[in-house]
């Protein structure tokens, strides 16, 4: 049967603006994609390269230049980097003895010209593990590991404060900075550290950006560097460019530190690759998480000490980084130095040309017994066996004229006189221009700063939800179809009920612009905290990880949901339903049971907060928290008010209902 004329052409013209809506959505969606995608390439570009060409590949360049990978043991030195070791005196007995073993064995065996511990050297937790505070004996636990495994005395130990190691801590001066009484380096703040070489000079520049003053978890989760740091950060760049190679390191990954602009990645631009640890493999779903700044240098989170007992070697082999990310008491260790892995080349500041006119594959092996074979094959094809050149160097001639196109792969396999045996390998590549790009997932977490993403998400959820109830404050009815559905009466029910309008108004602005909770931030020194942002007997710490507690935990798992519930709870009253009538409705009964469980579920949510607050912060704070103690009372009041009160009359107009 045909449609009639007007009614087919009304058809025909919302099937073409459907379609031009659907394009128009495709691409935005598609534009979206592709500068997201661009964003997190992170392959190396020529453009990206940030010193001068003299730096880079090319005849009669640095790049080109001898030394050149040899067969001797020469022209390289190797580091260790260990993080997150958290000395806890409530958890995992084993986690000391494990590190003092770690201090004594494992760093005889490998023997580094430095260790870098980057950071939560100690727990700094109390029994319940919600509250924070710094123990002493914690950091004594710390200190006589070093002490007793005489490591100072066989390397330059280097260890910096991480989030944990600032807690509770109100200035560097307090008596409960057992950093500054504990640590092996005691250096509070950013520092330049020049390691000495007979072939040249390495730079290995501090970038700390812990809090001060430090407040409780979890409110230092980022890390915050001023003008005045960037400043000093600037001079130890200009410092770092006379000498061989640069490394960075710290304990916040980029992604977690607020700095000015042009920001913290930019200012490392030139270095070699960031070390850093704090992120705990984000509790095993991210075992690996490295990536490219956007000028080149690497960013290398390293999993924990903590659970996981993982270390890393890094090595300069002729001004070329390599490095292995190993396990605690997993023997041999193994890290091929050249060819390095074509991942982790940085063309912009390592003179890559040098691996081309190598003469052999090298290799550093590590063992508590003697090595007994190091054998090694490039794509499938046996090369022959290593042979040691002093050390833990072992070396293999080879020929990279053979290997000049593509990517290839080249695999050893390490056997000690224990019977133990560890296979390595990685892809290399000698082109000039191929450097493989890092997942998205890695490049995201690493590269994006998360509080100013949280912070633009936490001000777009804030708006839409206020937005939405001053909207419907003031819209007139739509018209009678519109009028029938349930979303559309249920927020005009809300909105023109005056008790409803104004508390969740309140509230709402009150997430955004009051005090979360005024209390002690820090033992014996009273603060506030906003969202954006945390006062301190006179300090400012700019929001950061507030933005993000503010969208999860504080919008979307309660602010919105209990708007929601009001909603559909006034509508429900206003067809006649009470709270016993409508669970008896035929086949509603279980879908009923669920939007209550679920809203129970979120007052505990809220109810665990406050306990947490209460916790953490002390009694002050429960008492002065109009976001979470004052909060949870009012939502409360509101459910029972919707299901007790008067039954809203629904009426097209402005004013508030009688029933308000």
């Amino acid at each position: 049967m045909h449609l009639p004329w007007p009614r087919w052409q009304r058809q025909k013209r919302r099937m073409l603006k459907l379609f031009g809506a659907l394009v128009v959505l495709g691409l935005a969606l598609a534009c979206i994609t592709s500068w997201v995608l661009d964003s997190y390439d992170t392959a190396w570009h020529p453009k990206r390269s940030i010193r001068q060409p003299t730096v880079s590949d090319g005849d009669g360049t640095k790049g080109s230049s001898p030394p050149f990978p040899g067969d001797e043991l020469n022209n390289i030195f190797w580091f260790v980097q260990v993080s997150d070791i958290h000395i806890s005196r409530f958890r995992d007995p084993r986690r000391i003895p494990d590190f003092e073993k770690f201090c004594s064995h494992t760093v005889e065996v490998i023997k580094p010209a430095l260790v870098l511990a980057t950071g939560d050297l100690t727990d700094a937790k109390t029994e319940s593990k919600v509250g924070s505070l710094q123990h002493e004996v914690e950091w004594q636990a710390y200190h006589n590991a070093l002490k007793r495994s005489r490591v100072m005395e066989r390397t330059k130990w280097i260890d910096i404060r991480g989030n944990h190691d600032a807690f509770n801590i109100f200035s560097l001066d307090s008596v409960n900075n057992y950093y500054r009484k504990y640590s092996a380096n005691q250096k509070v703040g950013s520092f330049h550290y020049v390691h000495t070489t007979p072939f040249g000079n390495y730079s290995f520049v501090c970038v700390d950006a812990t809090l001060t003053p430090g407040p409780k978890r979890p409110y230092n989760f980022f890390g915050i560097l001023n003008q005045t740091q960037m400043d000093l950060l600037k001079t130890f760049r200009a410092q770092s460019l006379t000498t061989n190679q640069s490394i960075w390191f710290g304990h916040y990954t980029t992604s977690t530190i607020v700095s000015p602009s042009p920001g913290v990645r930019d200012m490392m631009r030139s270095a070699v690759a960031y070390l850093c640890g704090h992120l705990h493999t984000l509790g095993g779903l991210m075992p690996v998480l490295h990536s490219r700044h956007p000028l080149g240098t690497l960013e290398l989170e390293l999993g924990d000490w903590m659970d996981n007992r993982r270390y890393r070697v890094l090595a300069f082999d002729h001004d070329l980084l390599s490095f292995s990310d190993l396990q605690f008491e997993q023997w041999p260790a193994v890290l091929i130095t050249n060819p390095k892995d074509a991942q982790y080349l940085h063309p912009g500041v390592e003179p890559l040309g040098r691996i081309r006119r190598s003469t052999h594959i090298r290799i550093l092996a590590f063992s508590e017994a003697p090595i007994t074979g190091v054998h090694v094959s490039i794509d499938g094809e046996s090369l022959g066996t290593g042979r040691s050149a002093g050390g833990p160097l072992y070396v293999l001639l080879w020929d990279p004229s053979l290997y000049l196109a593509g990517l290839h792969t080249i695999r050893v396999k390490v056997e000690d006189s224990a019977g133990r045996s560890v296979v390595r390998e990685q892809h290399f590549t000698l082109e000039d221009s191929f450097t493989p790009s890092f997942g998205f997932v890695q490049s995201f977490i690493l590269l994006t700063d998360h509080y100013i993403l949280a912070r633009a998400l936490f001000i777009f959820t804030v708006l839409l939800n206020v937005g939405v109830l001053i909207a419907f404050r003031f819209l007139r009815v739509p018209s009678s179809r519109a009028f029938s559905s349930p979303i559309s009466v249920s927020l005009h029910l809300l909105s023109r009920m005056d008790i409803y309008y104004y508390s969740l108004l309140l509230f709402n602005l009150c997430t955004a612009l009051g005090p979360w909770f005024i209390g002690e931030v820090i033992d014996g020194h009273n603060g506030a905290c906003f969202a954006f942002g945390v006062f301190i007997d006179g300090h400012f710490l700019e929001g950061s990880l507030t933005y993000v507690i503010g969208i999860i935990q504080q919008l979307l798992f309660f602010n919105i949901p209990l708007t929601s519930y009001l909603c559909w709870s006034l509508h429900h009253r206003c067809r006649g339903n009470t709270l016993r009538s409508h669970f008896v409705r035929p086949g509603r009964c279980g879908r009923t049971a669920v939007v209550h469980l679920f809203m129970l579920l979120l007052l505990a949510w809220q109810a665990h907060s406050c306990y947490f607050l209460l916790e953490t912060y002390g009694v002050t704070a429960f008492f002065l928290s109009p976001v979470r103690t004052w909060a949870l009372g009012l939502s409360v009041i509101l459910i029972y008010r919707a299901w007790t009160g008067p039954a809203p009359l629904f009426r097209d107009n402005s004013k508030s209902n009688s029933s308000s």
